[in-house]
C-alpha cells in the first residue's frame, strides 16, 4: 500500500538568497530532475527537440525563441527542461490508482506529490454520492457532459474555462463550441495574470499585447525590468539581457525582493558563465514596496515634465505627442500634482535613487518597460501600466525599434488564446467575422471572467464547469470559497495531462478527460498533427511532439472539443467538427479567415521559426476609439497597512510552475525543505515581536471582516522591503478574497495581501 504525502514532516533549512542565477547549477539541477522522471533517452529526445525549428514548444512560459539560424542547440533553461520532462516522465496514472486512493484521501495530498504520480492514462468519472473515480469510455463520459450541458435552463449556466498550454486550434474550437452553444463564458488564467496589462493597454494604444520584438531588446537603451522575477518565471529572458548589456544597454529592475536573477546571470552555454563572474543584470535595482509602482512612475513622468519646461525641445518628443497622441494636457495638469513625500512613502526610495533614474532615462534614445504579475495584481494594476505608457509616449517610445512596452506573460500560449477568442467580453469585429465564416449568430452579451464564474458557482448560477487544462482550485484566489462552489456544480470535468487538486474538488459528477501533452506525437485520421502558439512578443510557430502517447487511451485537445461539440450541439448549428479533428489543417483554414493576420495560416507556420503578427503600435497606428495613442491621467494610490500588519505577496519558487511545485526547495531563495514559509523582514520582525524560525499564522484581513488563515507557516528573516512579505502560491491563495480585485481589470490582487502574523503558541499537556 503506497502512502500520500501531505505536509508533515517538512525540515527547513534556509540559506539565503543567491547573488546570481543559472550556471553550472542549472544544468545539474534540470538534468537531476528530469532523468529522475524519465530515461536518457527520453530525456534527449525532448531537451533537443524543445524550442527547435520543427520540434515541441515548451510548455512552459511564453519567452520566445530567437529566429531560426540563431537558436542554440540547447534552446531551454533550467525550468523548461524540468518542465517537458516532467510532462514526459516514464510514470503512470492507471485506473487501479483511483481503487487505492479514496478522493477524499487525495485531497489530502500536497500538489507536489499529486504531480509525481505521473501520466492519467484513461478517462474517469465520480459518480453520485462516490467517494471513487472508476474508468470510463470516451463515448459515455462525453455523453455525460452533452447531456447536462443540453439539459441546463441557459447557456449561460455552463462554463468554459481556459488555460495557457491549450494550443491555438484547440482554442479556436473551443471558443467555437461554447458560442455555438451560446454563451460567451470562456474564462481564462489571463484572466488572473495579465488582464491588467490587455485592459491597460487596448485603452491607452488600441492593442492589448507588446509592441518589441527579441531584436528591440537586444538594441534598447535601457530596460527596465519591474515587478518580474525572470531567473525564476521566465529565465531565458536572462539570455536576452545579457545581450542588452553585451550592446551596451542598461537595465533597471524593480522589486521588492533581491530576486537572484535580476542581479548576475551566468549563461550556462557560454564559457564565460562556466568560470567567470558571469553579467551584471541590474545596473540599478530599486527595491521598491509593494504597491509603489505607479508612484515610481508618477514621479519619473513628473521629473521629465519639469526637464522639459527647463529645457524646452530637448527632453520630450514634441512631435510624436502633436502627432500620435491625445490627452496630453489633462495628464500633464495630473501629474504636476504629485506630492513628492506621498511618492516617497509610496516607493521607500529615496528621491536621489529615483533622480538617478530619470537621468539614466535622459541619456537612453530607446527604452522598453517589461513587466509581469507584480504590477497587474494590484487593486491600482490597470492605472500603473497606464502611467507607464504615458511615461513612454512622453518621450516617443513607442513604434520604433529598441523601444515600446513587453508585459512578458508566463504561461506558454496565453496570449495565443486570447488572439484565438478565448474571452468572456469579445469584440464586434470578431464576432461578426464568426457569423460571417460559420453561419450562426455568435451570443452579444458579455460573459464571466474567473471571479465571476467562481461568484456564479456560488450562487448557483453556474451548473456545469469544463476546464481544458490547468488547475483551476490552486490557481484562483479564496480558496474556500473557490473549493465550495465547484462542489456545487452538477457536473465537473477536467481536461488534464496529470493529477492535480482540482481533480479532488468535484461536483455531483466529476470527469477526468486524459490527453495528450505538448512531447506527445498526435496522429489523427488525416495523418500526423501539430498545433501552434503565440509567444509573448506575438511570434507564431508549430510544435510537434517527439514521443510516443503516454496512453492508447489519450485523445487530444482538439479531438474531445470536437468530440463533445458533436454530441452537444448535433447539426444546430452544423459544423464540420469530424474534419476538424481529422486534420488540423482545416482549423488553420478557418482561422485564417476569421482572425486578421492569419492570412494564409498553413502555408506561412510551416516556414522555419513562424510568422509574427502585425502591432499597429509598430507602425505608429493607434486603434483606440480616438485615433491616437492615449495619454491618462491617473489618481495617486498606495497600499498602507494598519499598525502591527504586514502587505503579503504571493509568488512561485524556483522548483515550481505555475501551480505546480517540483521540490518543495527554492534553490535561488535559499529555502529548502518547506514550502510553508513566509519571508519578513528581520526589522519587521523584530517589531512585530516574531523570532526568526518561529512558527506564526497568517491571517488575512479584508474590509468584508470575514477572517482568512493560512496555518503553520515558518517566519524567516529575509532581505524584502520593510514593510513587505512574501509566500508561496497555491499555499496562500486561501488568504486572497474573492472580490479584492484590481479596478477595470477584475484581476485578484494576489500581490497585495494585507496580512497579520499570529504565532502558534505550543499548548501544555
Amino acid at each position: 500500500m503506497s502512502t500520500i504525502e501531505g505536509q508533515d514532516g517538512e525540515r527547513l533549512r534556509v540559506t539565503g538568497p543567491k547573488a546570481w542565477a543559472a550556471g553550472l547549477p542549472g544544468v545539474f539541477h534540470a538534468l537531476e530532475y528530469s532523468l529522475g522522471q524519465t530515461s536518457v533517452r527520453r530525456t534527449a529526445l525532448t531537451l533537443l527537440n524543445v524550442n527547435q525549428a520543427g520540434g515541441l514548444d515548451c510548455p512552459g512560459c511564453a519567452w520566445p525563441e530567437p529566429a531560426p539560424g540563431r537558436r542554440h542547440m540547447n534552446e531551454y533553461c533550467e525550468n523548461g527542461a524540468k518542465h517537458v520532462n516532467d510532462e514526459a516522465t516514464s510514470r503512470r496514472v492507471t485506473p487501479e490508482f483511483f481503487r487505492r486512493h479514496a478522493i477524499s484521501e487525495l485531497a489530502a495530498a500536497s500538489d507536489e506529490w499529486l504531480n509525481q504520480q505521473g501520466r492519467l492514462t484513461e478517462p474517469m468519472v465520480k459518480r453520485p454520492g462516490s467517494d471513487h473515480y472508476e474508468p470510463i469510455g470516451w463515448d459515455e463520459a462525453l455523453g455525460l457532459i452533452a447531456a447536462e450541458l443540453r439539459a441546463l435552463e441557459s447557456p449561460d449556466e455552463a462554463l468554459f474555462y481556459t488555460s495557457g498550454r491549450l494550443g491555438n486550434e484547440g482554442a479556436f474550437l473551443l471558443q467555437l463550441f461554447a458560442r455555438a452553444f451560446g454563451t460567451n463564458n470562456l474564462p481564462d488564467c489571463s484572466n488572473m495574470c495579465h488582464e491588467s496589462s490587455g485592459s491597460a493597454l487596448i485603452q491607452t494604444l488600441g492593442i492589448g499585447k507588446g509592441s518589441v520584438s527579441l531584436d528591440d531588446l537586444y538594441e534598447a537603451d535601457l530596460v527596465f525590468v519591474v515587478g518580474q522575477n525572470p531567473g525564476t518565471n521566465h529565465p531565458r529572458m536572462l539570455s536576452a539581457l545579457e545581450e542588452t548589456k553585451r550592446r551596451g544597454g542598461q537595465v533597471i529592475a524593480v522589486n521588492p525582493l533581491p530576486e537572484a536573477g535580476l542581479m548576475r546571470f551566468k549563461h550556462p552555454q557560454k564559457a564565460r558563465g562556466i568560470v567567470g563572474r558571469g553579467t551584471l543584470i541590474a545596473d540599478v535595482f530599486l527595491q521598491i514596496r509593494l504597491g509603489g509602482d505607479l508612484a515610481l512612475f508618477q514621479a519619473l513622468n513628473l521629473l521629465l515634465l519639469q526637464a522639459e519646461e527647463e529645457n524646452p525641445g530637448t527632453v520630450l518628443d514634441r512631435e510624436f505627442i502633436r502627432d500620435h497622441t491625445t490627452g496630453f494636457e489633462e495628464f500633464a495638469e495630473n501629474a504636476r500634482g504629485v506630492s513628492w513625500p506621498e511618492v516617497l512613502e509610496a516607493t521607500g526610495l529615496s528621491r536621489e535613487q529615483i533622480e538617478d533614474v530619470h537621468e539614466r532615462v535622459l541619456r537612453s534614445e530607446k527604452v522598453i518597460v517589461c513587466w509581469a504579475m507584480g504590477l497587474t495584481q494590484h487593486k491600482h494594476g490597470v492605472p500603473t501600466i497606464r502611467e507607464i505608457v504615458n511615461f513612454l509616449l512622453l518621450r516617443g517610445n513607442l513604434g520604433r525599434p529598441g523601444a515600446g512596452v513587453c508585459p512578458v506573460r508566463g504561461h506558454s500560449n496565453v496570449q495565443g488564446d486570447r488572439t484565438m477568442g478565448i474571452w468572456e467580453r469579445p469584440p464586434a469585429r470578431f464576432l461578426d467575422a464568426l457569423e460571417k465564416e460559420f453561419g450562426f449568430t455568435p451570443p452579444a452579451a458579455h460573459g464571466m471572467d474567473t471571479v465571476e464564474a467562481i461568484r456564479a458557482m456560488r450562487d448557483g448560477k453556474a451548473k456545469v464547469f469544463l476546464g481544458v487544462g490547468g488547475n483551476f482550485v490552486r490557481a484562483t484566489p479564496d480558496s474556500e470559497v473557490t473549493e465550495a462552489a465547484l462542489r456545487s456544480c452538477r457536473l465537473t470535468a477536467h481536461i488534464s495531462t496529470k493529477p492535480n487538486r482540482s481533480h479532488t474538488v468535484c461536483g455531483e459528477t466529476a470527469l477526468i478527460l486524459p490527453t495528450l501533452g505538448r512531447s506527445d506525437r498526435d496522429v489523427q485520421a488525416g495523418g500526423e498533427q501539430f498545433v501552434t502558439v503565440e509567444d509573448s512578443m506575438s511570434q507564431v510557430h508549430a510544435s510537434r511532439g517527439k514521443l510516443p502517447p503516454a496512453s492508447e487511451h489519450l485523445l487530444s485537445e482538439v479531438a474531445i472539443i470536437s468530440r463533445l461539440a458533436r454530441l452537444t450541439l448535433g447539426e444546430e448549428p452544423a459544423l464540420p467538427w469530424e474534419e476538424f479533428e481529422a486534420d488540423y489543417d482545416t482549423v488553420r483554414d478557418r482561422i485564417s479567415r476569421v482572425i486578421p493576420g492569419f492570412e494564409d495560416f498553413n502555408a506561412r507556420v510551416r516556414e522555419p521559426g513562424g510568422f509574427r503578427l502585425p502591432n499597429p503600435v509598430n507602425s505608429r497606428v493607434f486603434n483606440t476609439p480616438q485615433g491616437k495613442a492615449v495619454f491618462t491621467g491617473n489618481a495617486f494610490a498606495s497600499l498602507k497597512a494598519p499598525r502591527g500588519h504586514l502587505i503579503l505577496q504571493t509568488l512561485r519558487s524556483h522548483d515550481q510552475w505555475n501551480t505546480v511545485p517540483y521540490t518543495s526547495d527554492d534553490r535561488y531563495r535559499g529555502i529548502k525543505g518547506s514550502r510553508r514559509v513566509v519571508m519578513v523582514n528581520p526589522d519587521d520582525l523584530r517589531d512585530l515581536g516574531i523570532a526568526d524560525g518561529e512558527k506564526v499564522d497568517l491571517v488575512g484581513v479584508w474590509e468584508d471582516g470575514r477572517e482568512r488563515r493560512a496555518e503553520g507557516f515558518t517566519a524567516v528573516s529575509y532581505p524584502t522591503k520593510q514593510g513587505s512579505a512574501a509566500a508561496y502560491y497555491p499555499e496562500t491563495n486561501v488568504l486572497v478574497p474573492l472580490d479584492s480585485v484590481a479596478d477595470v481589470s477584475n484581476t485578484p490582487t494576489s500581490k497585495a495581501v494585507v496580512v497579520r502574523l499570529e504565532a502558534v503558541r505550543e499548548s501544555s499537556a
